[in-house]
């Protein structure tokens, strides 16, 4: 049986290297690099994973070329998710226990894996194992990213001493959290200079927090960028980054030029999935790079065939060529994308492509004050996830004080009971936001999906 690629501990400086040759060499030298790793992995996958062995036993003996592949999506892979593994100690039951547990945020799961759940579009939970080689090639491929910080940039970070402040979902495994806490647990210069913020916070504590901490770089979902880019212009919240970066869901670009303002600071955006965590940097003239050495980046229409550059594609296919423990093949992000048809002017040799999808929804809701509030969506999302005995959920705002909530509940849940669970959580953020008067109502019809066939997971007042 073929050895695994990927050892306990990866040297990253032959990685960081060869992502730096492989972006100097050109397109060509890119694709290469791609046809081979695919080869590679597929090769791998066969031999480790019963799960793929059977998928793809009918297929020849070396694969170059990802359309030969199959499709597969979340939906498909996690019911299968022994088989699916290549380590055969990964199992269901053990990992399942292990991501029920906060206690172990950030841990090694089986002593060697970075694990990270996601709801995702599809309002599915997916549990991720990323292996070292996979983490490592994330590192490697990080320097591409040219937001354009000049020397006066490099020099107010230095004098805020570097400090990133990360506004995002914590409290679960997410790979957002999970890896944070990995991290610190493992650098004490990041511990030092990197602090957690939850996205759950009530505005107005996340406001003096930030004030206090003072980043150096703010990162957060594009969402809760907004809402703190209005606490900025309100006055209330007065720290000056050097760089502000936004994702987890898409920017509008209307976005960038208020935020920019209202920071004084370079603007960002950062597309990537739990699936994938390298699976692009963004340039300066607004744009996403595809790592296309590390990554098949595949935009195709509904029937899952290629489009051509310049016309939007229905969905996305991703096939992630360095994770071996958990194998990403040909499968369905969820996402529509417009590759450039034309190079980047940025000069970057790498696909360039903008997102259609996970387009940024913050709920809005009149306080009995009469002043409005505003809410990121991933308020809501990030914990409804966390509470048991949901297999699918949809918030939708139908006037401006009602939210109706769709659950589909898992089997062998008791409706009443998680229904009165997430009303007593739900409502309990809506207090913490000074809007405790919005009222639930409990939907009898299950989630619903859009023409394009997702389910949005939150869905605002048109």
């Amino acid at each position: 049986m073929p050895q695994a690629h990927t050892p306990d501990r990866v040297q990253t400086l032959p990685l960081l290297l060869d992502a730096s040759r492989a972006r100097k060499q050109g397109l060509e030298a890119i694709m290469q690099r791609q046809r081979t790793r695919l080869a590679e992995i597929v090769t791998y996958t066969r031999a480790n994973s019963p799960y793929y062995r059977e998928l793809y036993q009918h297929l020849q003996e070396r694969i170059e070329d990802p359309a030969l592949l199959p499709v597969t999506s979340k939906k498909i892979l996690m019911p299968h998710f022994d088989d699916w593994a290549t380590d055969r100690r990964v199992n269901i039951e053990q990992v399942s226990a292990f991501v029920d547990n906060p206690d172990l945020i950030g841990e090694r799961f089986l002593g060697k894996y970075l694990v990270a759940t996601t709801s995702g579009t599809s309002g599915r939970r997916g549990i991720f194992l990323q292996d070292e080689w996979s983490m490592a090639v994330s590192y490697a491929v990080s320097p591409r990213d040219t937001s354009g910080l000049g020397a006066r940039d490099l020099i107010k970070i230095l004098a805020l001493n570097g400090r990133l402040a990360l506004v995002i979902a914590t409290g679960g495994h997410f790979m957002g959290s999970a890896g944070s806490a990995r991290t610190a647990r493992e650098n004490a210069l990041y511990r030092k200079r990197v602090k957690l913020f939850s996205v759950r916070s009530p505005l107005p504590e996340l406001v003096e927090q930030l004030n206090q901490f003072r980043p150096a770089i703010l990162f957060g979902y594009a969402s809760q960028i907004i809402v703190l880019t209005g606490e900025q212009e309100a006055g209330r919240l007065h720290i000056h980054p050097a760089l502000v970066q936004a994702g987890a869901e898409m920017l509008p670009a209307s976005e960038f030029e208020r935020i920019a303002r209202a920071f004084q600071a370079k603007v960002s955006t950062a597309y990537a999935a739990t699936e994938c965590p390298f699976l692009s940097v963004s340039c300066k003239e607004g744009w996403y790079h595809a790592n296309s050495d590390w990554v098949v980046f595949e935009p195709v229409d509904a029937d899952y065939r290629p489009v051509s550059p310049g016309t939007q594609s229905h969905t996305v296919l991703i096939s992630n060529l360095a994770n071996r423990v958990q194998p990403i093949l040909r499968y369905d992000l969820g996402d529509s994308i417009l590759q450039r048809p034309d190079p980047c002017p940025c000069g970057s040799p790498f696909p360039a492509f903008r997102v259609h999808g996970r387009i940024a929804d913050v709920l809005t809701f009149p306080t009995e004050r009469g002043e409005h509030v505003s809410i990121a969506p991933l308020v809501f999302g990030s914990l409804i996830d966390s509470l048991p005995g949901i297999a699918l959920f949809q918030i939708v705002q139908t006037t401006p004080t009602n939210l109706r909530l769709r659950l589909r509940y898992a089997t062998g849940a008791d409706p009443d009971s998680v229904w009165q669970h997430v009303q007593s959580e739900v409502t309990r953020v809506l207090t913490e936001y000074k809007v405790g008067h919005i009222t639930l109502e409990r939907a009898e019809e299950p989630p619903q999906q859009s023409p394009g066939g997702k389910y949005r997971s939150i869905i605002p007042l048109s």
